[in-house]
């Protein structure tokens, strides 16, 4: 990406009016050139400079699962790139009393110039996408979270200056992060391990999907149950919450299944000394990862959260712009 006199000049990846409901649907190149415009976006709002590419045009957020993260980002990015958000409930919509998700799909792209769902069923973005006529954003389903893991691979590649060849480990449950980060670090060159006890490892087809992704990249995939072993020289070390949303009552069974799988100070003093620690939070301290981890030296978990706002601005600009 070059720019000059605070213009940008696109490397002939042409991503208006795609959908991105997984990372899988994207190359290398094409993630690379989001990465390059996150970025690019993020100094323009650390320099204080204006850049309203979306100026005049409407995102539809809408939303089935509550949200901290994902709200807030996209919401302050579609204005900050000059454009305006509309959150729309499920509890709020005609969706949520029946109409069907092509009806909705159609009706909202005559209204609007792309729309992000955070959901439950990974079937309901697909559909969604299938039927509108505007971009469709998977802002989160139980299967995948690839806005999550854009923002991650910005962060990986700031602190470590690079993505290819970052040992990254990911400890806990085998859930939408687990799935999406296998992606996203299969196609960026990346050896991620996932450590996961029996019973709680990730879905063996998008294991095998991974995996077949990393052997065109130079990347490489794998799951174990051993924390300690997996955690030898990692770049990387990554969690996330044992019961996700939706989840809560198998709180005191996952409790049980995951003791050892904790990230502490003693697993990081096994990984490289400059080792970084990554959550994609909310975080439950003391369960998942103890305080004194996340909140200290090796934590990047704010910068973290903070480019969901970039590596989401640089997807609009891409997608709608």
């Amino acid at each position: 990406m070059i720019t000059k006199d605070n213009q940008i000049t696109f490397n002939n990846h042409e991503l208006h009016g795609r959908d991105f409901l997984t990372l899988a649907d994207y190359t290398k190149d094409e993630i690379n050139y989001l990465l390059d415009l996150a970025d690019y976006l993020k100094d323009q709002r650390k320099k204080g400079i204006t850049f309203e590419p979306l100026k005049g045009k409407t995102l539809g957020m809408i939303f089935e699962k509550s949200s901290t993260r994902t709200r807030v980002s996209f919401e302050a990015g579609i204005y900050q790139l000059g454009g305006m958000g509309i959150f729309l409930s499920s509890k709020d919509i005609q969706i949520g009393r029946g109409e069907t998700i092509a009806d909705t799909a159609q009706v909202l792209s005559g209204y609007l110039d792309g729309m992000m769902i955070r959901t439950f069923s990974q079937k309901v973005v697909d559909e969604l996408a299938k039927y509108a006529s505007i971009p469709v954003i998977n802002g989160l389903t139980d299967t995948y979270h690839p806005c999550q893991v854009l923002a991650d691979l910005q962060t990986v590649k700031e602190v470590k200056g690079a993505l290819n060849g970052v040992k990254m480990v990911y400890i806990g449950d085998g859930n939408n992060m687990a799935h999406s980060l296998m992606i996203g670090a299969a196609l960026m060159g990346m050896e991620l391990t996932v450590v996961a006890p029996q019973g709680y490892q990730p879905d063996p087809t998008i294991v095998a999907r991974a995996q077949h992704i990393a052997k065109s990249h130079g990347a490489m995939i794998s799951v174990m149950e051993d924390p300690k072993e997996a955690v030898v020289n990692a770049d990387v070390i990554y969690t996330d919450v044992w019961a996700s949303m939706g989840q809560e009552a198998e709180q005191a069974k996952r409790e049980i299944a995951f003791k050892g799988y904790q990230v502490n100070k003693e697993l990081l003093s096994l990984a490289k000394s400059d080792v970084s620690f990554m959550h994609c939070l909310p975080a439950h301290r003391e369960e998942e990862v103890t305080a004194e981890v996340i909140d200290g030296k090796h934590s990047v978990v704010f910068q973290q959260a903070e480019n969901r706002l970039h590596a989401q601005k640089a997807l609009m600009t891409a997608l709608m712009g």
